[in-house]
């Protein structure tokens, strides 16, 4: 019985594989053929299905581009390189689509650190340095086992050396995997989708207006009070936003 609907349970998953691949081909074809709206309809479907990917994430950008809708645009963007931070297509119609958004927000300088944090360690999501991890966990293990069975001392020189390096990588890898956790948990990171908003110093309408949000800017999301959520910019600057007019990613 349990052998059954095992078999039954793969098939249904291979019918809806199936269902989703046809859906994406048919979202492509509508794209192609400048019916964007349709397009994004099929592939909002997919996203509901839960089979969401950067290529998905990347084209529904591409739809939202096309119908000049910055904040979804740069959103849909962010949210693929989310999930695939090396996808250059991706990088490149951020920066076009970037150039739509109305706010010039310069960001504030970084310690060595955090230019490393950004330039490179932040290359790869939390859950591909994850896969780092596994890695050089499994290298480290075979080169140690290598080295317990080889019969030469120059073989168990080589072996020892090379699994003791392995496993310093492992730790290596395994700190900044958690330290890019922390980071991704922490800066939650939104996008205004309002095209024109007011960001206050209370979460109260009456509050004084401190500055201007135009569709598309990113923000980080620090708090949430009520209906409001408080943000920061790259810049420093703190405010409280309605929180309908902004999206998280």
């Amino acid at each position: 019985m349990k052998k059954i609907l095992f078999l039954l349970l793969i098939i249904a998953n291979a019918v809806v594989a199936q269902n989703t691949t046809e859906l994406f081909t048919d979202a492509n074809d509508l794209y192609k053929n400048e019916k964007i709206e349709e397009a994004i309809e099929l592939y909002k479907k997919i996203e509901t299905q839960g089979f969401v990917s950067s290529e998905l994430y990347y084209n529904l950008g591409n739809c939202y581009y096309k119908l000049n809708k910055v904040g979804p645009s740069i959103y849909y963007y962010e949210k693929a390189l989310q999930l695939n931070p090396l996808n250059e297509d991706v990088k490149n119609n951020l920066v076009f689509a970037k150039r739509l958004a109305l706010d010039n927000i310069e960001e504030l300088p970084k310690t060595v650190f955090q230019k490393l944090n950004k330039n490179w360690l932040q290359k790869l999501s939390y859950n591909q340095w994850a896969i780092v991890v596994v890695v050089f966990s499994f290298l480290g293990s075979l080169l140690f086992l290598l080295f317990y069975f080889a019969d030469s001392p120059s073989k168990k020189r080589f072996y020892f050396v090379t699994s003791t390096v392995s496993f310093l990588l492992l730790i290596f890898s395994f700190f900044i995997t958690y330290n890019q956790y922390n980071f991704t948990k922490k800066n939650k990171v939104a996008i205004v989708f309002a095209e024109k908003t007011a960001v206050r110093n209370a979460p109260t309408l009456n509050s004084e207006e401190v500055f201007t949000l135009h569709e598309g800017t990113k923000v980080i999301v620090l708090d949430r009070v009520d209906d409001w959520k408080k943000i920061k910019l790259a810049d420093g600057k703190l405010g409280w936003i309605i929180a309908d007019e902004i999206k998280e990613l």
